[in-house]
Order: structure tokens, then C-alpha cells, then sequence
């Protein structure tokens, strides 16, 4: 993987690992992740802040996620960082921005 496009996240699967199959055989997990921050605002409060990353994998990274992965497990992933555009059911444009992943580590119990 390039250095120029590299992501590295740890946080929480905020949803079930989706599963596409292809005619081919080949296979597609989606899920998203969940970080947070934490910073001190001008108040002397502390405020969390949560981000959401959409992860897609393929192959045998798929097939990791589709059998250790379940909703709220805390991974560590690195990828690349990938952008698409399709046109929804009116034609209006949309756009995604996903990780693609290369490498899933699990942290956590179980």
C-alpha cells in the first residue's frame, strides 16, 4: 500500500457487517466505524465528538469480518481512503467516501 494514501483507524463497528456475493465467487464487507475525540471547549468542558467511516473489504478480509466482526467490536484497520458518485433513484448525483480495507486488527474481548 502507498504511504500517500494510507488510513489507520481504531474504533467501534456501529452496525452488523453487510455481505455481498458476486457471481464470481468474489465477496463484499461493509460496515461502518465509529471514533471518537475528546477536547476541552472554551468553557472548561469536555466535549466528545463521534465520526462515522464507512469500511468496505473484499476476499479474505471480507470473510474476517463476516465471522469476527459483530455490531459494536473494537477493531483497528488500516486502508486507503476511496471516493464514488452514482446517481440515486431521482438522478440526483451522491458521493462516498469509504475506506477500503487492507488489514483488520481485533481488539477487545470476546
Amino acid at each position: 500500500m502507498s504511504l500517500r494514501n494510507k488510513v489507520t483507524l481504531i474504533g467501534y463497528t456501529g452496525k452488523e457487517v453487510e455481505m455481498i456475493n458476486f457471481e464470481n465467487g468474489n465477496i463484499k464487507a461493509t460496515v461502518s466505524l465509529a471514533t471518537n475525540d475528546h477536547y476541552t471547549n472554551a468553557k472548561g468542558e469536555k466535549v466528545e465528538e463521534t465520526q462515522w467511516h464507512n469500511l468496505v473489504a473484499f476476499g479474505k478480509t471480507a470473510e474476517i469480518f463476516q465471522k469476527y466482526v459483530p455490531k459494536g467490536k473494537e477493531i483497528a484497520i488500516e486502508g486507503k481512503l476511496t471516493y464514488r458518485s452514482y446517481d440515486d433513484k431521482d438522478g440526483v448525483k451522491k458521493y462516498i467516501t469509504e475506506i477500503r480495507i487492507d488489514e483488520i486488527l481485533l481488539l477487545g474481548g470476546k
